[in-house]
């Protein structure tokens, strides 16, 4: 859908059909119920660590990942709108503060973390490669990442490759600074 019709238009919208929205919220919803349960159920087999990595746990979260694509989509679609439905937001005092500003360049105002994820499947059997190497790409990634975004202007404060969570800045005295 091109941005330059009707629906992005800054004319209110007449008559909208809100069912496919409410249907794509369905399936979304219903995929979540699934991740609880299954959630629940790969946890009484096996550790944190575990479960988070387990096969069927990064199933459901890719579908849950789709769905959420998929009503993005559909109120884009009929309304022109950019909903951000993936940012988590927490009560105040439990977001981890942002630097203070004096430990900032002259000029900065405070960062924020970006995060790109992948989900990556282990290689077919017999290949040379393992998910151990994954974060050595990842790692070679980041640095051109951090190297570009230095060329075109940014400060990059901190950067991380980290395998199964996001990375925690600002959590460990013992990180190196890669900028």
């Amino acid at each position: 859908m091109s941005h330059e019709d009707a629906t992005h238009g800054p004319a209110p919208l007449g008559d909208v059909d809100p069912d496919p929205m409410h249907r794509a919220v369905d399936s979304l919803a219903e995929a979540l119920h699934s991740y609880v349960d299954a959630a629940v159920g790969v946890r009484a087999e096996f550790g944190a660590a575990e479960a988070d990595e387990d096969p069927r746990i990064l199933a459901l979260e890719h579908r849950v990942g789709t769905l959420n694509a998929s009503v993005f989509d559909t109120l884009h679609d009929a309304l022109g709108m950019h909903p951000d439905l993936t940012t988590s937001v927490w009560e105040p005092g439990t977001v981890p503060e942002a630097p203070e500003e004096k430990d900032l360049p002259d000029g900065t105002i405070p960062a924020e973390a970006f995060y790109l994820g992948f989900v990556v499947a282990d290689p077919p059997a017999g290949a040379s490669m393992t998910l151990d190497g994954v974060i050595e790409l990842l790692d070679e990634a980041g640095e051109q990442a951090a190297a570009r975004l230095v060329e075109g202007g940014y400060q990059v404060l901190e950067w991380a490759a980290s395998r199964g969570l996001a990375p925690g800045f600002g959590d460990d005295g013992d990180e190196e600074d890669e900028d």
